[in-house]
């Protein structure tokens, strides 16, 4: 039975990311290759916002045992 293969670390993904547009970028890359690239660079991506997010609840959590009770607002940023 085969080892199961480990998700990527999110810094090795944003790395995939970058060389697969940098890849597609240059303009040498047939067709096919595009769609297979651009079909990685979606999973790639869910798999950053994914863990993104679980890092964001694990810090209001963290927030919330210390009594900071400040969470993530987008609306703060503005």
């Amino acid at each position: 039975m085969p080892a199961k293969k480990e998700d990527p670390t999110f810094e090795e993904s944003v790395e995939r990311l970058e060389a697969l547009i940098q890849a597609m970028e240059n303009g040498d890359t047939p067709l096919a290759d595009l769609v297979s690239k651009f079909e990685e660079g979606s999973k790639l991506l869910k798999h950053c916002q994914v863990q993104l997010k679980e890092a964001e609840l694990k810090i209001e959590q963290l927030n919330l045992k210390t009594g900071q009770v400040e969470a993530f607002d987008d609306a703060d940023e503005e």
